[in-house]
């Protein structure tokens, strides 16, 4: 039956270090003799287990600090104790040093052979054994501390990385509306133009602007007037299809959508259903005649990337699209295709 105290569960990774010893040795009398060769000393707990069979399970839930191990108990061999300890991970690192009856040189050798980390003939003198403890302890310990010290670190690393991907993600969307900032407009434009390039696809842009926001904003409001820009965002987020497709704040009441991969066609349907799911949203506007709801209109542009264009080129064209539409009415996709050179 084991005699181990009873000491409560402690958090993974020793928060609180201490000097702590496990004394695992069948005999009562040395027990006591140990325990009284540590009473006196304020900063070291003692425990001690006579169980054999129970010390690995002890030591698991102790984490003591060192183990002071004897060879030769009841039905358990303190060799294969001692590679058991050295087999298990949470015991591993612990410093056992052997408490032996015989001062063998092939005894002590094979105890260093299974991982044992000193060995002392039993009972050895206080000072020594005190000595001994306190060696091994406080190396023992300056390993947890220094293993704490690096988790820690790298958790800290962990952090500060997540918390750069956040800002960097922040610093790249509107505060507004959510969607992408003209920054990040600006960086997709540029990767999208390069890799249309290299791949001689396509690439569409939609520069989009709410008719008649001034008048609008100076009728409702500057709240409701933030609440139409972030609807406008959201129709325009909706009708994107890919992972690649970036709706964007261009500027004040203009957006755009950069579309790669997208033919002036495919570009014109998602130009259209902006401009009619917008419209359909029935935000009342009475000064935006003849519809008296909030609308839209887009210029859209589509060109393969070639080194004789540029991205400001093409920008250019959407916008000249988008004053086209303006010009015919509003509320309404013009192609830069149809436009007179």
């Amino acid at each position: 039956m084991s005699e181990s105290i009873s000491v409560p569960d402690l958090e993974p990774g020793l928060t609180v270090f201490k000097v702590r010893v496990l004394l695992v040795d069948d005999q009562l009398i040395i027990v006591e003799a140990v325990r009284r060769m540590l009473s006196d000393q304020p900063d070291i707990e003692f425990h001690y287990v006579t169980d054999a069979t129970m010390a690995a399970r002890t030591a698991a839930q102790l984490q003591p600090t060192v183990i002071l191990q004897d060879l030769v108990m009841p039905n358990v061999d303190g060799f294969e104790l001692i590679k058991a300890y050295r087999d298990d991970p949470l015991l591993r690192a612990v410093p056992v040093i052997v408490l032996s009856s015989k001062e063998e040189p092939k005894l002590k050798a094979h105890s260093f052979a299974v991982g044992a980390n000193d060995y002392l003939v039993k009972l050895p003198d206080k000072l020594e054994l005190l000595a001994r403890v306190r060696y091994h302890s406080s190396a023992h310990i300056s390993r947890l501390q220094r293993d704490q010290a690096f988790r820690f670190l790298r958790e800290s690393q962990k952090s500060l990385a997540d918390a750069n991907i956040e800002l960097q993600k922040l610093a790249a969307l509107d505060g507004l509306t959510g969607i992408a900032n003209r920054r990040r407009f600006d960086d997709a434009m540029r990767v999208e133009w390069q890799r249309g390039q290299r791949d001689r696809q396509p690439l569409s842009l939609l520069m989009c602007d709410i008719d008649c926001f001034k008048m609008y904003n100076d009728s409702y409001g500057h709240l409701t007037g933030d609440l139409c820009l972030k609807k406008t965002a959201a129709v325009l987020t909706e009708h994107l299809k890919r992972p690649a497709d970036l709706a964007a704040r261009y500027g004040g009441e203009e957006f755009a959508i950069v579309l790669p991969d997208t033919a002036l066609a495919g570009a014109m349907v998602v130009a259209e259903a902006c401009v009619q799911h917008l419209r359909a949203l029935a935000m009342e506007h009475p000064r935006a005649q003849p519809h008296g709801v909030v609308t839209m209109s887009v210029g859209v542009a589509s060109v393969v990337p070639s080194p004789a264009g540029s991205v400001a080129d093409l920008i250019c064209e959407a916008d000249r699209a988008l004053y086209a539409a303006k010009r015919a009415g509003r509320n309404r996709a013009c192609s830069a295709a149809d436009l007179p050179a």
